[in-house]
């Protein structure tokens, strides 16, 4: 059996699982029942990035968010009927909490009346199988997967399945989440659930989504990595029209969110994670005028921030780009200081849209250049450790103005940036020790010319290294060995000197004898 909660906090980020300790911690204190639901546990068992955390409660989740909301976390929206808070939680992780609920019909599609209910029943009344997943965070079975519904099945084979027959008659909008999902993990419509869909169409059930539930659609779309893909199947299967008749005669524009996409890779790729709810929008919306797109999000029922943060990001774009040109940011540091303030939707914006060369070459060298050096700064603190500096005022001092002077294009390679450095802390580098002959041979180092050393040093391999005269007698006696020999003498080899002189005291003492 899979250990879910190990593949679960091996895949989360560093924030996510704060958030997710968090939660854990604040349930318990309150003896609720929490379990992470929907999207995240179904990223995970099919290996896609989890986006979200979206957590059930069995009980009200008011007193939970409130707590989070003390530690950083922000409210988006909240829907007290219906006990559900969406949320920015602390570290920038998105997510939502919600109190578990069964949905009772009066007939098929009708609202519905909302029952604060059980886990189990929370997950019955969902959409899609693969959506009606759960794992407990509670001490007593922390990591126990729930799956009623089978949804596990239908993730293996790559399938969207409704959980019931009157699924889209009950709510009209999940046609256009059936095909988001489909284009979102690359899935087909299971073959039951793309019978009732052509039966919905058929019907003309595309016509009775409502503006606020198409609104959320659309909203969901501005979030996801391939919103092209889905827009292009919501065009096919006809739903366009539910967001925008307009929209449906004049299209999506492409090509522009093609570029936007393309720029947040670049942004993504340096580290940066932009939120492009408004630039993915206005690109969606980029071929009708700016008050017929203003007042298709009214009819969406899109807030008057939202739709102003839409219809009007090209001129804040502009604006920026205006700043990035001029002489404020001609200096590198200026420049640097200024991008890493300004909102990443922006950058990407003026990187896909902007004619202004100067701005979009400074987002460039700023993603490709001057972020990579404040990154590798980590190495130089190291360096700076190393020579001696204590850390303090002056240790950060230094390696601020080691940084503002790599941006000038100084000391990038690792001898200059320890030299400058140096200077900067003014601990200077320590004097060379002075190394005598002994040393020096000892390190296989030749000694000063004109030392008996030098001579052997200098002899070529195999020669003698014996003084010279000592060589010329060595010489002589192997020329009088060679003439014996001519002779038919033996040759006697030569003795050594001191044998030499003691040979006549012992002639004389063998004469004696006789």
């Amino acid at each position: 059996m899979p250990d879910y909660m190990y593949m679960l906090e091996s895949r989360l980020s560093a924030e996510q699982r704060a958030v997710l300790l968090r939660v854990q911690e604040l349930a318990a204190e309150s003896s609720t029942n929490v379990y992470l639901t929907g999207g995240a546990v179904r990223d995970l068992i099919s290996g896609m990035p989890i986006r979200d955390l979206d957590f059930t409660v069995e009980g009200n989740p008011t007193r939970l968010a409130r707590e989070l909301e003390k530690g950083g976390a922000r409210v988006v929206t909240e829907d007290e009927k219906l006990r559900y808070i969406e949320m920015v939680f602390s570290g920038d992780v998105d997510g939502s909490i919600a109190a578990a609920r069964e949905e009772v019909y009066a007939r098929p599609g009708v609202r519905p009346e909302a029952r604060w209910s059980t886990i189990t029943a929370d997950l019955h009344r969902r959409d899609f199988s693969l959506n009606a997943v759960a794992i407990s965070l509670n001490a007593a079975s922390r990591g126990l997967l729930l799956d009623p519904t089978n949804g596990l099945a239908d993730l293996e084979s790559r399938e969207v399945r409704a959980l019931s027959i009157h699924s889209f008659t009950n709510q009209p909008v999940r046609l256009l989440r059936a095909v988001r999902y489909a284009a979102r993990m690359d899935f087909k419509l299971e073959s039951r659930t793309e019978e009732w869909f052509a039966l919905a169409l058929e019907r003309g059930l595309q016509e009775s989504i409502t503006p606020g539930d198409a609104g959320s659609e659309l909203r969901q779309l501005a979030r996801e990595d391939k919103p092209v893909a889905i827009l292009k199947l919501w065009e096919a299967r006809g739903l366009l029209e539910s967001i925008s008749p307009q929209l449906a005669k004049r299209h999506p524009h492409y090509e522009m969110l093609t570029r936007i996409l393309k720029a947040r890779d670049d942004l993504a790729s340096a580290g940066i994670r932009p939120r492009l709810a408004s630039a993915i929008t206005y690109a969606a919306l980029g071929k009708l005028k700016d008050r017929e797109a203003s007042s298709a999000l009214h009819r969406l029922e899109y807030r008057a921030d939202e739709i102003e943060a839409v219809v009007g990001i090209e001129d804040r774009a502009q604006k920026v780009a205006a700043v990035l040109a001029g002489r404020k940011t001609a200096d590198p540091a200026d420049a640097y200081a200024f991008l890493e303030k300004a909102t990443p939707e922006l950058l990407v914006f003026i990187l896909a849209e902007s004619s202004n060369s100067k701005a979009v070459a400074k987002i460039r060298t700023y993603l490709t250049k001057w972020r990579p050096l404040r990154q590798a700064l980590p190495a130089a603190v190291l360096e700076l450790e190393s020579i001696g500096m204590p850390h303090g005022p002056k240790f950060d001092k230094a390696i601020e103005d080691l940084f503002l002077a790599q941006l000038q294009g100084k000391a990038r390679n690792p001898e200059l940036r320890l030299k400058l450095l140096r200077k900067l802390s003014g601990i200077k580098e320590p004097p060379k020790k002075k190394i005598d002959e002994k040393e020096k041979k000892k390190l296989g180092e030749k000694p000063k010319k004109g030392g008996k050393e030098s001579a052997v040093a200098a002899a070529p391999p195999g020669k003698s290294m014996q003084p010279p005269a000592r060589n010329e007698k060595a010489a002589n006696d192997t020329r009088a060995r060679l003439q014996a020999a001519r002779q038919g003498h033996p040759a006697t080899p030569p003795a050594p000197a001191k044998a030499a002189k003691a040979a006549p005291a012992r002639k004389e003492s063998a004469a004696r004898k006789r």
